[in-house]
């Protein structure tokens, strides 16, 4: 099963995600929050595999609750979910760890597809946060070389030669939005070897996922 930690002011919305999450027969809501100052306490409590993270919320919200969850050890993914779609919001969402990004409109099929890809550690992100974040992070400034970011920067590029001949060919792969099982066949690995370099990467970039690899990956001008 996996266990799903419900964080949002409303108590509709927290009602209907939960009648939403009960037709899964292999996902459980097994605590709710109505702020993020009660977040670590419940996560203690629960031990949830996902949060479903509200972004605007009253006393401590979604983002500043999602950085100190994911700056934990063995902290759970976390998913946003929100009626609020900026580059400024996506961005600082999955700078502070989250693994995805989905609008509150969003499908129910969907919302149960993407808690179990980020449950398995697979990033998630509605169409809509997707095209802001590639525009954000592909536009091109003045000044900057043509066909290259205009985020790229040298501190970007530095941390990549920290990486092993493999892990740099993992984590380009990730920055590709492959999944496991893909980087492992198209690598010539198995599933748990892949997982270990993606973990290594991780420690090394002093990173929290593999959304923020690939972020890394595309300010450093290598897709």
């Amino acid at each position: 099963m996996i266990g799903v930690l419900l964080v949002d002011d409303d108590a509709l919305v927290r009602a209907g995600l939960r009648l939403m999450l009960a037709s899964a027969p292999d996902i459980d809501v097994v605590g709710e929050a109505a702020d993020g100052t009660e977040v670590e306490s419940l996560v203690d409590k629960h031990r949830p595999d996902l949060v479903l993270m509200d972004i605007r919320m009253p006393g401590l919200d979604g983002l500043e609750a999602t950085r100190l969850l994911r700056a934990r050890p063995d902290a759970p993914e976390v998913v946003m979910l929100t009626t609020f779609t900026t580059d400024d919001y996506v961005l600082r969402a999955l700078q502070a760890g989250a693994a995805g990004f989905l609008l509150k409109h969003t499908r129910p099929e969907r919302i149960i597809e993407a808690v179990r890809a980020a449950a398995a550690g697979e990033p998630v992100m509605s169409p809509e946060a997707l095209s802001l974040l590639i525009s954000t992070v592909t536009t091109t400034g003045e000044g900057a070389p043509p066909e290259t970011p205009a985020r790229w920067t040298p501190e970007a590029h530095e941390p990549l030669s920290l990486l092993g001949d493999r892990e740099l060919e993992v984590a380009l792969a990730v920055s590709r939005g492959r999944t496991n099982a893909e980087i492992a066949r198209d690598l010539y690995m198995s599933v748990p070897t892949v997982k270990s370099h993606i973990s290594h990467i991780l420690g090394k970039l002093d990173l929290n996922n593999r959304v923020q690899i690939a972020l890394l990956v595309y300010r450093a001008g290598r897709i």
